[in-house]
C-alpha cells in the first residue's frame, strides 16, 4: 500500500496554552481517527538549518516547514481526503501530501 508524506506548512501559535492544550488534542482526535494508517504520527522540526549550494549554513528556514507525519494511504485520492481533516487547516497551516517512492539500494537508475 503506498505510503504519503504530510508536510506541515505555516500555520499560526495558539494564542494562551488553553488554546494550544484544544489543538493538540483535537490533532490527537484526528491521528486516532486514521488507525493503523498513521505510520509515523509526528514529527516537528526544531533548530533547522539552511545550507546553501555554496557550503553556507545559516539558522532558520528557507521554507515554513515544521514538521511531518507519514501515512499509510490506499491512493492519494485518499491521502489528500485525511489531510483536509486535519486541524493543522485550522490555523492557517497548509499540508503538501507527496506520496513517498520506494528506492531499491544504490543510486537510482542511470545515477552511478
Amino acid at each position: 500500500m503506498p505510503q504519503y508524506i504530510f508536510v506541515y506548512l505555516g500555520g499560526e501559535y495558539p494564542s494562551n496554552p488553553e488554546e494550544g492544550q484544544k489543538h493538540l488534542e483535537k490533532y490527537h482526535q484526528w491521528l486516532n481517527s486514521l488507525g493503523d494508517a498513521v505510520l509515523s504520527p509526528a514529527i516537528p522540526f526544531k533548530n533547522t538549518h539552511a545550507v546553501q549550494a555554496d557550503g553556507t549554513a545559516a539558522q532558520g528556514s528557507v521554507s515554513a516547514m515544521s514538521g511531518l507525519s507519514i501515512i499509510q494511504m490506499g491512493s492519494m485520492q485518499e491521502a489528500i481526503a485525511a489531510a483536509q481533516s486535519c486541524p493543522f487547516l485550522e490555523i492557517n497551516g497548509t499540508l503538501e501530501v507527496s506520496e513517498l517512492v520506494a528506492m531499491s539500494g544504490g543510486a537510482p537508475e542511470g545515477q552511478h
